[in-house]
């Protein structure tokens, strides 16, 4: 795969609130991003590595908080400084997607990226590696679409949005429609149908990206067009400003959702992913992987290990149950 134009943009600002009941220690919250599943490096290192394996490091963007400054300022030391991109504050998915491809299209007009989000864990990193390679060399055909990565699901799951793809014989499917967390009769259809969880991984031209949240949210690009026309010099101002008075959008139901004409889903083979959304997935998945001993943590605690908060969370429940 040519890779002089291929970036990926890491999604790194999330809040992780579903799972603060296990994350949070001594009162406070770590987002799920910066935690690690059983030992090691964080999720967020994870996903590093991961976008790592299909475009060259100096070409992947991470966008994080600023609140979060204290979890992710350790985390940079392989990419350069301007890789780095910082969200004043949480406004939605849409403009936490706007703003690091505002950066990349800065820089590279004619880029064409991925975008990752950072919590997920994947058991066969090697299956959606090359899911996404494929996803970017679909670009050279699918000027204007975008390539969705729907994940094969292996239970008809709740708590994941769901994507219906058409009737094709095509590796990059037409999709008939988008289902958001069904309850559990329809996710059983829907299962039964050839449904695919929606990852919320994706590849598209930046160009082509942009000009479909123009489509659906003009109002927003508008406003990030003003922001990045002044130039880098006073751009931290100026983005704190347009945060201040920025209403919230959600980048699927706002932007894909209703655009299904213009979108292509590929299937991604089995390979244990999960979005670690709850403390039953962290401990579904740690069960799947049959371990019999947990690694040890890092010994400084600067990385909030999921396995041993759900060992402690499990005796501290037999204790008050005994």
């Amino acid at each position: 795969m040519n890779t002089n134009k291929s970036w990926a943009i890491v999604l790194a600002a999330g809040e992780g609130t579903r799972l603060r009941e296990l994350t949070t220690r001594g009162g406070k919250a770590t987002p799920k991003q910066f935690c690690s599943l059983r030992g090691g490096r964080s999720l967020l290192g994870d996903a590093l590595a991961r976008a790592a394996r299909v475009v060259p490091k100096k070409r992947i963007v991470v966008v994080v908080a600023e609140e979060h400054r204290e979890f992710w300022q350790h985390e940079f030391a392989a990419l350069p400084p301007e890789n780095v991109v910082v969200q004043p504050a949480n406004k939605g998915t849409a403009a936490g997607i706007l703003l690091p491809l505002s950066a990349v299209l800065e820089r590279d007009p004619d880029a064409k990226v991925a975008v990752l989000p950072s919590d997920h864990f994947v058991a066969r990193e090697y299956v959606l590696e090359s899911s996404l390679r494929l996803a970017l060399e679909s670009l050279d055909e699918l000027d204007d679409a975008i390539t969705l990565l729907g994940i094969t699901p292996d239970a008809p799951e709740t708590g994941y949005g769901w994507i219906v793809p058409a009737q094709s014989q095509k590796i990059l499917r037409p999709i008939e429609r988008f289902v958001e967390k069904p309850e559990a009769t329809l996710a059983s259809q829907l299962f039964a149908r050839g449904g695919v969880w929606n990852s919320f991984l994706f590849a598209a031209r930046g160009a082509s990206l942009l000009a479909h949240i123009e489509r659906r949210i003009p109002a927003l690009t508008t406003r990030f067009r003003s922001a990045f026309a002044g130039g880098p010099g006073s751009r931290s101002a100026r983005l704190a400003e347009l945060y201040a008075g920025l209403d919230s959008h959600d980048f699927s139901r706002h932007v894909l959702e209703g655009s299904e004409e213009r979108l292509r889903l590929e299937i991604v083979p089995p390979c244990g992913w999960t979005d670690l959304g709850t403390p039953a997935r962290v401990a579904a998945c740690l069960s799947a992987l049959q371990l019999e001993e947990i690694p040890a943590p890092f010994p400084d605690g600067s990385v909030f290990d999921l396995a041993h908060a759900l060992r402690r969370r499990g005796g501290e429940h037999a204790a008050l149950t005994a």
